[in-house]
């Protein structure tokens, strides 16, 4: 029996919270101006000095709380098409859509309102490392800053982009959606898939932010081939979720 479990070490220090109120997203914004405006310059700086765009009006947030500190170190949104506005777009579909392969995943052809993308993840910089990761959001390996956290909080700091991600799959899962989008870079990719996470490639490779690319996975596969370690992971991070959210799941009245 392993001595050390992700799950319990990572909910010991960290908790997602679903951001239902305008106060809690605006942290999400806060944050995410910290790392894409101040940190990498991928967006313009503001007065206001948070980073928000169009897609924010459609999408639901995700902030990860430190329990120690109640400081917020990290967010993610899901960004959903809605049903009623086939002129609302996700950000592959508004920036990046010449890209799609031929013969994969039609994000045309899905139900709108009934799959999204995930966008927007950002780890500050007191939560991760800077050494070698320059222009980089986020994480998923070592880290060790020199901050004011203990060194058994910064041992699960590697694993909070993982939480994040998880949490926006269970963001679809909760929503019941048909499956779920990322832009990310290949070499990302592959590593998700050692940690159980078989995306599919449905674009090819372009310059946005880096070398990056679209990929898809469908509902079946959100959690059927996580590594042990990781689903106790998802499990907590879902059922914690869930009692955060009140609304109606997408529903495909066709198969009625």
């Amino acid at each position: 029996m392993s001595q050390y479990s992700i799950a319990d070490n990572f909910n010991q220090y960290f908790k997602i919270k679903f951001a239902s109120s305008k106060e809690l997203r605006q942290e999400a914004f806060k944050i995410r101006y910290g790392v894409y405006c101040n940190e990498l310059g991928w967006e313009p700086e503001n007065q206001q000095q948070m980073e928000t765009d169009e897609c924010d009006d459609y999408s639901f947030h995700c902030i990860l709380e430190h329990r120690r500190t109640g400081a917020f170190a990290g967010c993610i949104r899901l960004v959903i098409p809605p049903a009623n506005n086939p002129n609302l777009k996700l950000p592959f579909e508004e920036n990046c859509l010449a890209s799609a392969i031929p013969d994969t995943v039609d994000t045309q052809t899905l139900p709108r309102g009934g799959f999204g993308e995930i966008s927007r993840l950002a780890v500050l910089e007191d939560f991760r490392r800077r050494d070698n990761e320059k222009n980089t959001p986020y994480v998923l390996n070592d880290i060790n800053p020199e901050k004011v956290f203990t060194e058994a909080e910064r041992r699960n700091f590697p694993n909070i982009a993982m939480g994040l991600y998880l949490s926006g799959l269970a963001l679809a899962e909760i929503c019941n959606h048909v499956g779920i989008m990322v832009m990310m870079e290949p070499r990302l990719n592959r590593r998700l898939r050692r940690f159980g996470l078989p995306f599919e490639q449905i674009g090819i490779e372009m310059d946005y932010h880096g070398r990056r690319a679209m990929f898809y996975l469908p509902r079946e596969k959100f959690h059927l081939e996580l590594t042990d370690q990781l689903r106790e992971l998802y499990d907590i991070i879902h059922n914690d979720l869930k009692t955060q959210m009140f609304f109606t799941p997408y529903t495909n009245l066709m198969d009625k």
